[in-house]
Parts: C-alpha cells; sequence; structure tokens
C-alpha cells in the first residue's frame, strides 16, 4: 500500500487542527480512549461539537492559546492508501518548525480562510513550500460556511492564488472549497456547495499519484559502515552498508566510488540474512563490490551514469534554528547524510523577506531567518541540486561548540 506524507499549513485560526480532526474522525481513525478523553476536555465549538482541534494541539501552550507551536504527527490509513500527517505552526515565530516538518513530506496542504483570501502568511507558506521542493500542493479554502458557501467567493480566491503560485513557482495546485468545522468536502462531498465539481480532500489524497522514488536514475548510497570482519571464515569479506537514499542499485551494476571517482560493480546485495537482486530507495542494505577499493564512512556509491557534484565551496538556501545570531568568524559541522566535516560561512548573499518575498542586504541571520549563503567546507561533499534530488540536496549546520543544529541547508549550485 502507498503511503502519502503531507503537511498542513495556514494562518492562525485558519482551521489546519481543525482539518485534521474531522479527517481523522470521519474516517473513523480515533481510538476509544481518544474520543474519551476528548469529551473529558470539554472544550467545545460554539455549536456545543467536540473541538476536534484538540487531537493535533497536544502541548499545554496549544490549548491554552488554540494556536499550534510544534509540529505534530498523525498517522491513519484506508482502504486505497497509508498517510502521515504533519500539522505545522503557522506563525512566523515557529517558521523553523515549519521547515523541520515540511522537509520529507510530497504533499502541502495550504489553508485559506475564506474570510480573509490570501494574506501575508500565505504567501510566506507558499514560499516555503516551493523553497522545500515540494511538487504538489491543495489549496483548501476553508470557512466556507461564514461566506454563505459563495462560489464567487472562492473563484476570487482562486484567481489570486493562481497569481501568487506563479510569482512563487508552484505548478501543481488543486483548489477544494471546505468547511472543517463541520466536515463539508473533507471525506465526504458537500451537498451545500454544488457547484463544485471536484473531490473530495480525501478522495484527491488517496487518488494523487505521488511517485515513490522520483530520481530513479540518481542512485545515491552514503556508506555508514563498512564491514571486514577478518576472521577465518570471512578473510576476504568486504560490505559497505548505508541506505539508499534515492533510485535504485542492482546486482552487476556499475558503480563510482565519490569522491575519490574509483569504479567497479556490484557482486551482492544483502538486507539481514537474504541476498537480493536490487535495492530500492529507503532500503538500508550491504553491498558488495567486485574490486578491493578504499571505502570510508561519508564516501557515496553512485550509479555510474549519474554523477553528482563535489566541491568544497557550495551556495546554498538556508533557513537559520537558533536563537544565537549567525556568527560568520565561527566555524561549524555540516551534516550531509552519512558525512560530517568543518566548514564556514564564506559569504551572506542576501535575506528574503518572507512576507514579501524581496531579497534584502545583510550582515546576519536571526532566528527563522531565510536566505542565501555560501559555505567552504574542510573535505569536499558530494551532492545534488537541491531541485533535482532532495534526498542528496540538503544537509544541516551543527554548532561545533554546542553541538545544537542552528541551520538547515537547501544546495543550489557548485560557487565559483
Amino acid at each position: 500500500m502507498k503511503q502519502l506524507k503531507f503537511i498542513t499549513a495556514g494562518s492562525v485560526d485558519d482551521g489546519k487542527s481543525t482539518l485534521i480532526g474531522r479527517l481523522l474522525f470521519d474516517t473513523n481513525s480515533i481510538l476509544t480512549d481518544q474520543l474519551e478523553a476528548l469529551r473529558a476536555a470539554n472544550r467545545k465549538n460554539d455549536d456545543g461539537s467536540i473541538d476536534l482541534a484538540i487531537l493535533t494541539d497536544g502541548l499545554k501552550a496549544e490549548r491554552e492559546q488554540g494556536i499550534t507551536i510544534d509540529v505534530a504527527y498523525k498517522y491513519f490509513q484506508t482502504d486505497k492508501r497509508k498517510f502521515i500527517i504533519a500539522d505545522t505552526p503557522g506563525h512566523i515565530q515557529y517558521t523553523r518548525n515549519m521547515v523541520t516538518g515540511a522537509s520529507n513530506t510530497d504533499l502541502a496542504i495550504i489553508l485559506i480562510d475564506a474570510r480573509n483570501g490570501v494574506i501575508e502568511q500565505t504567501t510566506r507558506h507558499s514560499y516555503l513550500v516551493s523553497l522545500l521542493g515540494i511538487q504538489q500542493v491543495v489549496v483548501c479554502i476553508n470557512k466556507m460556511d461564514l461566506v454563505g458557501y459563495s462560489e464567487d467567493v472562492y473563484n476570487a480566491i482562486v484567481g489570486d492564488y493562481q497569481k501568487l503560485a506563479a510569482k512563487v513557482g508552484l505548478n501543481n495546485v488543486c483548489f477544494i472549497p471546505v468547511c472543517a468545522l463541520k466536515g463539508d468536502n473533507i471525506v465526504h462531498r458537500s451537498p451545500n456547495m454544488n457547484w463544485y465539481a471536484g473531490e473530495s480532500l480525501l478522495s484527491y489524497l488517496e487518488n494523487i499519484d505521488i511517485e515513490i522514488d522520483t530520481y530513479k536514475k540518481l542512485a545515491v548510497l552514503p556508506v555508514q559502515w563498512v564491514i571486514r570482519p577478518q576472521t577465518d571464515a570471512l578473510h576476504d569479506y568486504r560490505g559497505y552498508t548505508g541506505r539508499v537514499t534515492s533510485g535504485s542499485f542492482k546486482v552487476d551494476d556499475q558503480i563510482t566510488v565519490l569522491p575519490s571517482g574509483f569504479t567497479s560493480s556490484i557482486s551482492k546485495i544483502r538486507l539481514l540474512d537474504q541476498d537480493f537482486e536490487e535495492a530500492l530507495t529507503g532500503m538500508s542494505v550491504t553491498i558488495q563490490l567486485n574490486d578491493a577499493i578504499d571505502i570510508s564512512r561519508g564516501d557515496v556509491l553512485v550509479d555510474i551514469g549519474a554523477q553528482p557534484q563535489i566541491a568544497r565551496l557550495i551556495e546554498a538556501d538556508i533557513c537559520w534554528m537558533d536563537t544565537k545570531v549567525m556568527d560568520t568568524s565561527q566555524t561549524y559541522f555540516i551534516h550531509h547524510n552519512s558525512k560530517l566535516t568543518r566548514c564556514k560561512i564564506q559569504e551572506i548573499l542576501y535575506k528574503v523577506n518572507i512576507n514579501t518575498l524581496e531579497k534584502e542586504n545583510s550582515e546576519d541571520f536571526k532566528l527563522n531567518d531565510i536566505g542565501r549563503i555560501i559555505i567552504k567546507t574542510a573535505e569536499p561533499l558530494v551532492f545534488d541540486y537541491y531541485h533535482n534530488n532532495r534526498a542528496n540536496g540538503g544537509a544541516v549546520l551543527i554548532d561545533s561548540r554546542t553541538n545544537l543544529t542552528v541551520g538547515a541547508l537547501m544546495f543550489r549550485s557548485a560557487a565559483n
């Protein structure tokens, strides 16, 4: 059964948590004890119904304030598909949390309050979705009941958002008018909007074609461990263990080891105690080669016909995640797949005002700031451009003094 990972994003009070709660409630995905806890919480909507937002607002501060602060993950499935939902915060104060939740998802649901239309926060969320390479977007125009289920209001918002989508580079956008509070067009088609000819939200999510392995030709396996027992029974055994981050490898495939550039072919692929003919994306396997090559942790096995970039000077987009201001004089660690090396921020190119999308000159980055920098690494990195291969195009910056993650990187090019 195929799995779909998606996020919800929207402004404060647009109804993200309620939409997820309604989705879970109407698909009978809430356990009995959870329902009892909902009733015991005694948090009601204006019409006296249970406030389903409690399902994802797990923090005490979230329940007190009625806002989403941290990323909440929910899991459910139907007869057609398994789902992982990341309910991400909409407030600008928690931009780093949204980036974290969206970093490995297939689809984004962006909520718009029908009364307010496209606002600054909608622009910010759409930009972040584009920045993170999420290809599929569903725009749920929520609270349609509060505008009398008006088709004219819906069409006006669709027109405004299409202009924004073109501006930020979102191409695959679907629009669905909904009322999360009452369940209109969430799981079942709504009789209140007969003018809408499309699918309900759940039907759309069940049927959308998400290619699990988008990068079949970009086969990449970062080596995490070299197995060399040197026992009498396994005197000449050399195995290279790692997780296939993208693409696939088959026995007899020609591969290149990077950054050294040595080539060989695959003799065996093993998972636990079984031999496999092919290693697919997401599988953690041990690969044996036909040649004895010097390979260490942090090296990368790639398909011989699809070579990634190798560079020490890299241009990258960054989301700053630390309360301390970025220090360009400091040495940081960069963690890219299984490779950990030191780096310095060579240059700040610009910072993006994510409400207006304007590029601004800046000498520092503060918490939740987003922009573009050039980094210089102590050792060469083997990477793809983020827009070509998300799995091999991202990394994190780590403060070498505190070991805290301070930045999320998306590689854009090898700098000159």
